[in-house]
């Protein structure tokens, strides 16, 4: 009997040595080791974690949602006011980039030459995970995109940017009220920004300036319903979800709901 006893004993610490050599090659292949849930799986354990997933490679972009946001904005502030403080010079943060990222924001922007989300919210290299189309609007591979800022990088912030004179948002009110027809796949970026059209047409106020908000409204409302995994973290206080317009005369971002 002590002989089987042994031999049970045996087979569990192996056991429990490859349950742990899968739980950290699982973080490793994220490439991250910040996850909440591996790193009490760890813990738990009592195994120390090798060095390069202890900490992330910029352990100040680790936030809540809520400090997320405000981080944003006050970046929005100081680059509306002339007050930018964020140096884009890789190498200020070279050695921490190779090791991996950690943006602290996920930027659903707009393609637009005048609108660059580091400049807009004075941030650097690293710190947002951005996504940009003509319009702003959401494609399967945007989707995608975004849920894997969500899902992989563990982001707790997602914006929905927009932005005065938004020439995409022009050629779908172009294409409704003039029925211009674009050359290209022109004409399916105007024909799926029409909804916003549409819904800013008895707005009080410029139909231009209307289409531009609810554009990005709309877009919002569809990311925070779009299952599974965005739809879920919303719900579960993970993330979340904003939108915002960007004023060119400013320079400051204006969040709209």
């Amino acid at each position: 009997m002590c002989q089987v006893c042994d031999k049970k004993n045996e087979y569990l610490q192996h056991d429990s040595r490859k349950r742990l050599f899968l739980k950290l090659a699982a973080a490793s292949a994220l490439g991250l080791g910040i996850s909440g849930a591996g790193i009490a799986s760890v813990e738990e354990t009592k195994v120390p974690l090798p060095s390069s997933t202890k900490i992330p490679p910029q352990p100040e972009n680790v936030l809540t949602p809520d400090q997320a946001l405000e981080r944003l904005m006050a970046g929005s502030k100081r680059h509306g006011s002339g007050q930018s403080t964020v140096s884009l010079d890789i190498h200020t943060s070279q050695d921490a980039l190779v090791k991996g990222q950690n943006p602290y924001a996920a930027i659903l922007g707009c393609a637009d030459s005048r609108v660059g989300p580091e400049q807009c919210f004075d941030e650097a290299h690293g710190d947002l995970f951005v996504a940009r189309v003509a319009g702003n609007y959401i494609t399967v591979d945007f989707l995608a995109t975004l849920e894997y800022a969500v899902a992989v990088l563990h982001t707790p912030l997602i914006m929905v940017l927009g932005h005065e004179s938004c020439g995409a948002v022009g050629a779908a009110i172009d294409a409704i009220d003039k029925n211009k027809q674009f050359p290209g796949h022109i004409q399916t970026m105007a024909t799926a920004l029409s909804p916003a059209v549409r819904a800013a047409r008895n707005m009080p106020g410029m139909l231009y300036e209307n289409a531009v908000k609810m554009n990005v409204i709309l877009t919002v409302a569809e990311l925070k319903n779009s299952t599974p995994i965005l739809s879920q973290s919303v719900k579960e206080k993970k993330i979340q979800i904003v939108g915002g317009v960007y004023r060119l005369g400013t320079g400051i971002v204006e969040l709209v709901s």
